[in-house]
């Protein structure tokens, strides 16, 4: 398949600036390949989806403060640092950055933040915003960003970050934090939903990948092949495959919450089909055609075009069907990104 083929039209006014008022209460599309139809529920609805058995995979990543803005040294000029991730795990605090405006740094420049008492040093340039930066920070340095930073909303929402964002741009159920980008699917649960879904005899299962800003952009290449993800950290524990394959074994359902769930778990799987622990950094790109050895039915967001996680879904849904539901969408007024409505794969 073509990069083209993933490109559809989409009025400015379907993406959602604001999350709905209730989280549950979005709009939910389901998709069932079943029997190729299509309805419209209420997220709240997606209860009656599930049976006894089944599990529902979650990534319970947690976005941090990754804005942060700051004074150059000397000019005093403002600096705006997008956190990217963090390159490792002891020693000197590195990370990976994109800077606004970067033509005003250079390598060996300074940008100072909270009044001069934390500042990064700008090591190496790596694309033409990004750069490579050492804070004088390690240990405490998140709960500094948590107390400094601003919540990093993608740009394609235009308006000023509120205080209120900083809990809405979080799943409920955000646990370890890491991720520039929230795992938008699970946007919509409720922790009443997850309780009357294990309270029903659904298992939760607690996967972990940090999700970055390179599953978001577009891709630029027409051949997909070509293409090639940003690696993304993530784990899973021994209980949380043991959960997954005694679902699979006992002929019940996996139901994934999000893309980032969903590469996190096909990025770990045994020659059976089986789910093995693991724990490290993946770049898997999952479009179509692709055979999914864990996920049974995906719970997602409408995604931007030609997007790797419109491919994804297209892979999963089928490309049809799924771009059937999309021109209804558009059609319906459904509300897309991360704010935006869902859709339930079955």
């Amino acid at each position: 398949m073509k990069l083209t083929e993933f490109n559809f039209p989409l009025p400015q006014k379907l993406i959602a600036k604001h999350p709905a008022n209730l989280r549950d209460h979005s709009r939910l599309m389901v998709l069932n390949r079943g029997d190729d139809s299509i309805q419209e529920r209420k997220f709240y609805d997606i209860i009656d989806y599930f049976s006894k058995g089944d599990c529902l995979v979650v990534n319970e990543t947690k976005v941090f403060q990754a804005r942060l803005s700051g004074k150059k040294e000397r000019t005093n000029a403002n600096i705006e640092v997008f956190l990217l991730r963090k390159l490792n795990n002891s020693g000197d605090s590195i990370w990976d950055a994109i800077f606004e405006p970067a033509r005003k740094v250079r390598v060996g420049n300074k940008i100072f933040f909270d009044d001069g008492k934390l500042w990064c040093e700008v090591l190496d340039n790596t694309t033409s915003r990004g750069r490579t930066i050492r804070f004088n920070h390690n240990e405490d340095l998140f709960k500094i960003i948590e107390r400094i930073g601003t919540t990093p909303l993608p740009p394609y929402i235009k308006r000023e970050v509120t205080g209120k964002d900083r809990k809405s741009y979080q799943t409920v159920y955000a646990k370890t934090i890491g991720s520039v980008t929230a795992p938008d699917g699970g946007l919509h649960f409720t922790k009443v939903l997850l309780k009357k879904l294990e309270a029903g005899g659904v298992k939760i299962a607690p996967v972990l990948l940090h999700v970055g800003l390179g599953a978001m952009h577009p891709i630029e290449v027409e051949e997909l092949h070509k293409h090639k993800l940003d690696s993304e950290y993530f784990e899973i524990s021994n209980e949380t495959a043991n959960i997954i394959n005694k679902t699979t074994d006992s002929k019940h359902s996996v139901f994934v919450v999000g893309t980032s769930t969903c590469r996190a778990l096909e990025s770990s799987v045994t020659a059976d089909g089986h789910l093995k622990s693991a724990k490290g950094w993946t770049d898997k790109f999952i479009f179509p055609p692709y055979h999914f050895k864990i996920t049974d039915k995906l719970i997602t967001n409408f995604h931007l075009p030609k997007s790797p996680l419109l491919m994804l879904t297209s892979a999963f849904g089928g490309y049809e069907f799924l771009m059937q539901g999309y021109k209804k969408a558009v059609k319906d007024g459904y509300r897309f990104y991360s704010y935006g409505d869902a859709m339930l794969i079955l």
